[in-house]
């Protein structure tokens, strides 16, 4: 369940200072490579082979480790964190920092519009990263919205699934969760689209950074809390589950973005 953002949504995904995001997408990339040896061979039975391909998950075995580390952590961490969060801040605050978190993040949607050729979105996705960062001062409003300019998610993981790249074999990223192949070299590219990554750290602006990663990732928790109980609870494979429920919201976004054939220029427009 991802963070569309996701939402996507896992939780809310940082783009961190440029030293720190090299670290992680370099430790990313060294899981990937070593992945290589953990692969489980596909079942001969024709019935298990196809459920085999079908899931897409030839790493399940340390998928399923890195899962039940991951809520452990979030059962003795997360969670108690994102529920004395949801105590102590109220809802409307709730929805204005996650209304700051995604104005922050419109560049990479904008940037990614225009990798996958879709410039109505693209336009779209710049107007509102300019009315929200100034009458809507950074997005704690989301005036964009009232003037008929939606929020709509897009990531370098759906525009590399627009030009056809595979997914590759669905991963369970330790803390970071569901994730593929191309989402996770998707998620490098983005951190390099992210233009506050290339912002001077003086004047306060380091301070502001660590508060707004650590305020985004706190917030995302907080939303995808009680999902994620409900899963935990009524599901008897909740790995499974949240497996199932990545793949198929990542495809239907994919083909959300390659199906918008609107037209470039705005409606009001036309109705003049």
């Amino acid at each position: 369940m991802r963070a569309e953002t996701g939402s996507n949504s896992w939780s809310s995904r940082p783009f961190p200072s440029p030293r720190r995001s090299t670290l992680r997408v370099a430790g990313m990339a060294l899981g990937l490579l070593g992945l290589a040896s953990c692969a489980t061979p596909p079942p001969k039975d024709p019935d298990a082979l196809a459920e085999y391909k079908e899931a897409n998950d030839k790493y399940e075995k340390l998928n399923r480790k890195n899962f039940d580390l991951t809520m452990w952590a979030n059962k003795y961490t997360l969670r108690p964190v994102a529920k004395a969060y949801i105590w102590a801040v109220p809802r409307p605050l709730r929805n204005s920092i996650g209304g700051l978190y995604q104005t922050m993040n419109e560049p990479v949607v904008f940037f990614n519009d225009v990798g996958a050729g879709k410039p109505r979105r693209a336009g779209d996705a710049f107007v509102r990263w300019c009315i929200n960062m100034t009458v809507g001062i950074g997005g704690l409003i989301d005036v964009a919205n009232y003037a008929g300019y939606r929020h709509h998610d897009n990531d370098a993981g759906l525009t590399l699934a627009t030009w056809g790249v595979p997914s590759g074999p669905y991963l369970f990223l330790p803390v970071l969760g569901p994730s593929s192949f191309r989402d996770g070299v998707g998620y490098g590219i983005d951190v390099g689209l992210s233009p506050w990554n290339y912002v001077p750290r003086g004047y306060g602006l380091l301070t502001f950074n660590w508060a707004y990663n650590i305020m985004g990732t706190i917030n995302g928790m907080a939303t995808n809390v009680d999902a994620l109980d409900q899963v935990m609870k009524d599901s008897l494979d909740p790995y499974a589950t949240i497996r199932s429920a990545y793949q198929q919201q990542r495809k239907a976004m994919a083909e959300n973005i390659k199906n918008d054939h609107r037209a470039t220029v705005p409606d009001w427009y036309h109705n003049r």
